[in-house]
């Protein structure tokens, strides 16, 4: 872009270019107004044409990234074997660093007092979510009982593998008693409810703060999905498992000694009803199959969205209410502290005189999803042998209702490999790199 400014007045003596120069002036033209001004109301005046050639450039570059929260393809879960321990969801060293740092923080101040749940109180905001985790399991369960129904679902007679498909697939992953005469293989069978939703209990607490529970005292507290016991815990009114409701704060007198705040003043309290009412699950006798392909695809949508929120409820509360879980077995605690109980038969247990090894609880150690092998075509040919690496996983319950139906999370597609082509002969599958 050429513009011509106009002309200017250079004193006499001075020396200055030819009128074929050019001046290569800046954009802001403010910057030169005293030296215009100098040169306009010199002595000696020699008027010259200057033209001015201005380069516009660019005066910013954006840079637009678009970041994706779900990879386009993830490694399928690690499998550990039984004489590996299970890593700790924050590393160690994060939480030695972090207790010294407490630590300082709090050296030279006062006590803060304790906040729920730690005071003994439940977190008000958290006991819909328990109510709403609660029914949200019973209406998977019941859901998943007329699914089987019309969805076909396979189970190894001899390990804990299951199938979601009309025929078992044919892969040699068996790890149960006889493998070897099998050479691997599977027998299937019928599945039930219990295979696609791994039970997993927990002791339930009286007194969520209360004592840790003993050895000797293991076959006399009652034993209940860790789920349930976490809504209980939660602010879930069960009659048939009553808990301990306290009205003021906890009153420390020690790091691990505490007494109860005298409640006596305040009137006496009057059981109250359920915050929201409680689904019950249907016995099997009673499970009508759907009959129509659209009352199958909605049971399917309703049963994953159940799935979802009580997974998702779940994390939740979580994050308030503590869980732990054994780093060498399956065993859930539900609660500040784990148990007791020797009962842990794990990789060298003896040395450890059966005592479990507590560490914070993640997820999947609370609901554990069994992943299964994803068919891509229910109507198509079965899964090969040979082409068992181009094929994704995705939990049961998912795989479950995708084959019923239901849209597919967004969540799921990386375990599932959505976008890898799986070759049709064994010829075209050595062909790739």
């Amino acid at each position: 872009m050429n513009m011509t400014i106009g002309t200017l007045s250079l004193p006499t003596g001075i020396a200055f270019p030819t009128p074929t120069d050019v001046f290569m002036l800046k954009p802001n033209l403010l910057l030169h107004l005293s030296s215009l001004d100098y040169y306009q109301y010199g002595s000696g005046k020699i008027r010259l044409p200057v033209e001015t050639r201005i380069q516009t450039k660019k005066c910013f570059r954006c840079k637009l990234k678009v970041r994706d929260e779900v990879p386009q393809n993830a490694d399928f879960p690690r499998q550990y074997a039984r004489k590996e321990k299970k890593p700790f969801p924050t590393p160690i060293v994060e939480l030695r660093r972090a207790a010294r740092e407490r630590l300082k923080m709090m050296k030279g101040q006062p006590g803060k007092p304790l906040s729920a749940p730690k005071n003994g109180l439940l977190v008000k905001s958290l006991i819909p979510t328990a109510y709403n985790v609660y029914n949200a399991r019973i209406t998977l369960i019941n859901n998943l009982k007329k699914l089987l129904k019309v969805v076909p679902v396979h189970a190894c007679g001899w390990c804990s593998e299951i199938h979601v498909g009309p025929v078992g697939h044919p892969f040699k992953s068996c790890k149960g008693a006889q493998a070897n005469l099998r050479k691997g293989l599977h027998e299937w069978m019928k599945a039930h409810v219990e295979d696609m939703i791994i039970p997993i209990e927990a002791y339930h607490l009286e007194d969520r703060l209360g004592k840790r529970i003993p050895h000797d005292e293991r076959f006399s507290i009652p034993r209940i999905p860790a789920v349930v016991e976490l809504c209980i815990q939660a602010g879930v009114e069960i009659p048939e498992f009553p808990t301990k409701r306290r009205r003021k704060p906890i009153i420390r007198i020690g790091r691990k000694e505490y007494i109860d705040a005298d409640e006596s003043e305040l009137p006496n309290e009057t059981p109250a009803e359920p915050l929201r009412p409680l689904l019950a699950e249907i016995a099997d006798s009673e499970i009508v199959a759907p009959s129509s392909n659209e009352e199958i695809v909605a049971l399917a949508e309703e049963t994953l969205q159940a799935w979802e929120r009580m997974r998702k409820g779940a994390k939740r509360l979580m994050r308030m209410y503590p869980v732990r879980v054994c780093g060498y077995c399956p065993e859930i605690h539900v609660g500040p502290q784990g148990h007791k109980a020797q009962n842990c038969g794990a990789h060298k247990h003896q040395q450890r005189n059966g005592q479990h090894g507590w560490q914070s609880a993640i997820l999947d150690d609370l609901i554990p999803p069994r992943f299964v092998w994803h068919v891509p075509d229910v109507n198509g040919p079965p899964l090969e042998r040979e082409l068992k690496d181009f094929n994704g996983q995705a939990p049961a319950v998912v795989e479950l209702c995708i084959q019923a139906g239901a849209d597919l999370p967004e969540q799921y597609k990386s375990t599932m490999r959505l976008d890898v082509g799986i070759p049709s002969t064994m010829k075209e599958a050595e062909m790739v790199v």
